[in-house]
C-alpha cells in the first residue's frame, strides 16, 4: 500500500496536476491540505474517473482538508475530540476551521491535518496554533491501541529540528521554529507516534516559498510530516519526497511525501 500526503494549495486550481499524480505514482490513499474550497465546490469528477473515493471539508476559500483512496473509505470523521475553534474578527463567535479529516482506508486509520500556521510570535493565532496541537495531542494518544493502524499526515507547519530550515538565522524570531511549536510536535512523538518519513529522506525540504527563488536556490522547509502509530511504523517499506511535483507551471509550493507500506 502506498500512503501519501500533500498540500496543493487549491485543489480546483490542480486538480490535473493531483490525478496525474496519483496515475503515476500509483498511491493508493492521498491526504490533501489547503483545498480552499467548499464541500460543493470540491471536484469530485476527476477523482472518481481514475477510481478514487473522495471525503472532503472545506468551508470557505480557506483551509479545508481531503482523503482520496482508491482502496475504500469507511468511518469517515470531521474534525477530533477536543478540536478548538477560532475567529479573527470582533465580535464574530469562534466556530472549528476545516483543518482535520479522518477515514479508515485499506485498514489505516488515515488523518488529513492542516496545522494552524501561527503567523507571527505575538499573534493570537500561535496560542491557538499550540491549543489545537495539545488537543491533537491529546485525541491521538487515546487512539491507540497495540494493534492500531494510524497515519496523522498532513501540513504540520512546524519544523521540529534545525536541519528542517535552510538558515535558523533567517528564522530567528519566527513561528514554525518557536520552542513552544516544537514541543508540540515533540508531544505527539512522544505520545506514541513515530516520523516514519526522515529516516528515508535526511536532508530534505516539503515546502518551498514561491518568492526569492526559493525552490531553485534549495531554500526550503520540511514542515510536512507523516507520523505513525507503532502497529503502522512497523509496516513501513520506504519513504520519499517528489520533488518534481514543485517544479513547472502551476507548481504547488509543497511537495508530496509518499510512504511506503508493506501488507
Amino acid at each position: 500500500m502506498r500512503l501519501a500526503t500533500w498540500n496543493v494549495n487549491s485543489v480546483r486550481t490542480r486538480v490535473d496536476r493531483v490525478t496525474a499524480f496519483l496515475e503515476r505514482s500509483e498511491v493508493d490513499v492521498l491526504a490533501i491540505q489547503e483545498t480552499k474550497c467548499r464541500d460543493d465546490q470540491f471536484p469530485h469528477l476527476p477523482f472518481e474517473a481514475i477510481g478514487y473515493e473522495v471525503a472532503h471539508v472545506g468551508l470557505n476559500q480557506w483551509n479545508g482538508v481531503a482523503i482520496v483512496s482508491r482502496v475504500g473509505i469507511e468511518d469517515v470523521q470531521v474534525g477530533f475530540d477536543g478540536m478548538p475553534s477560532w475567529s479573527s474578527k470582533e465580535g464574530v463567535d469562534p466556530a472549528p476551521e476545516a483543518r482535520a479529516i479522518g477515514a479508515t482506508c485499506g485498514g489505516v486509520r488515515t488523518w488529513s491535518l492542516y496545522v494552524p500556521n501561527g503567523r507571527q510570535l505575538s499573534d493570537p493565532h500561535l496560542a491557538y496554533k499550540l491549543e489545537w496541537l495539545e488537543a491533537l495531542r491529546t485525541a491521538a494518544a487515546g487512539w491507540l491501541t497495540d494493534d492500531a493502524q494510524i497515519a496523522l499526515t498532513g501540513d504540520w507547519n512546524i519544523a521540529p529540528e534545525d536541519g528542517d530550515v535552510w538558515d535558523m538565522a533567517v528564522f530567528a524570531h519566527s513561528t514554525h521554529v518557536s520552542p513552544p511549536e516544537r514541543a508540540a510536535f515533540a508531544a505527539v512523538v512522544e505520545a506514541g507516534y513515530a516520523d516514519v518519513v526522515r529516516p528515508y529522506t535526511p536532508g530534505e525540504f516539503t515546502y518551498w516559498d514561491y518568492t526569492q527563488l526559493r525552490f531553485p536556490r534549495r531554500e526550503g522547509m520540511r514542515i510536512d510530516f507523516a507520523l505513525c502509530s507503532p502497529a503502522l511504523a512497523a509496516r513501513v517499506t520506504g519513504a520519499s519526497i517528489d520533488r518534481q511535483e514543485r517544479k513547472g507551471k502551476g507548481a504547488s509550493d509543497h511537495a508530496p511525501v509518499v510512504v511506503e507500506l508493506t501488507d
